[in-house]
């Protein structure tokens, strides 16, 4: 049974379980969606980050979001891919951490994302800390905890 005295575990701050910036794949806001599409299909990843020219969080793109882009009435129009900016077709409303949250606010937004993108104090992209880390951390705390 988890203790219900677990302050010492959501008191803690994010910054040790970030996935550095460095490591995290991206495009940039002014990219087209074909070059967005390559980086999603390489990575393996269902969204990813988009940045602006210095490196600051504007949202998320998913393959959702750019398949949707090139829907047409009878077939897919590969051929618009070139033409469409990234900056168009993103999701601009994501929920955010920044480098000071702690682990609470985490677990509370999680819940219904894959990974969360962290900024620092000037917007700046940070990295990401994914669910899986998360539940990692809880498992360990749990388990830590029972003994």
């Amino acid at each position: 049974m988890i203790s219900t005295n677990s302050k010492d575990l959501l008191a803690m701050p994010i910054s040790d379980f970030i996935i550095s910036s460095e490591k995290v794949a991206h495009v940039q806001s002014g990219n087209n969606a074909e070059h967005a599409l390559l980086v999603l299909t390489r990575t393996g990843y269902s969204s990813i980050p988009v940045l602006d020219m210095k490196y600051r969080l504007q949202g998320l793109l998913s393959m959702k979001m750019i398949t949707e882009s090139i829907l047409g009435l009878e077939h897919i129009e590969y051929e618009k891919l070139p033409n469409i900016k990234v900056d168009t077709i993103m999701e601009k409303d994501i929920a955010v951490l920044k480098m000071t949250d702690t682990f609470q606010r985490a677990l509370d937004l999680v819940i219904n994302h894959a990974f969360l993108c962290v900024i620092d104090e000037d917007g700046t992209f940070a990295g990401i800390l994914t669910r899986r880390v998360i539940l990692k951390q809880l498992k360990k705390y749990i388990y830590q905890k029972e003994k």
